[in-house]
């Protein structure tokens, strides 16, 4: 029997890109956000589609243009705090109510990305 991926369940490229423009509308709002990001939030949006495809068993979209994810070293030039990672993921969750993502899944998915926003943090609140 063949066990389908992550982003197979969810529904491949489209969900993720759903989840993608849910999460970067609600960051573009965010007050405690929005001043980690470029004003133009589309070339962040488009490497976090490519990051989420390739988390969740899609195709190597992320490593294949940047090479390794090292996501840790990228983020260091940016103060992301224990309140930050907080609010990123907030805004995720809301991202996830959005397009209906639901069930054991999603439940998966978030713990996922619990694990990697608070690996980011690299300053204090």
């Amino acid at each position: 029997m063949e066990q389908k991926t992550v982003y197979e369940m969810i529904g491949g490229a489209d969900t993720i890109g759903d989840l993608v423009d849910a999460f970067y509308a609600r960051v573009g709002a965010h007050p405690g956000l929005i001043p980690l990001f470029p004003e133009d939030l589309t070339p962040v949006r488009n490497r976090q589609f490519k990051f989420l495809t390739q988390l969740f068993g899609g195709p190597r979209l992320y490593s294949d243009l940047y090479g390794a994810p090292m996501l840790r070293a990228k983020h260091l030039p940016h103060p992301i705090t224990p309140q930050r990672a907080v609010e990123w993921l907030e805004c995720m969750r809301g991202a996830m109510d959005e397009i209906g993502l639901q069930g054991p899944v999603r439940d998966f998915m978030y713990e996922r990305l619990q694990q990697t926003a608070y690996h980011m943090v690299n300053s204090e609140d």
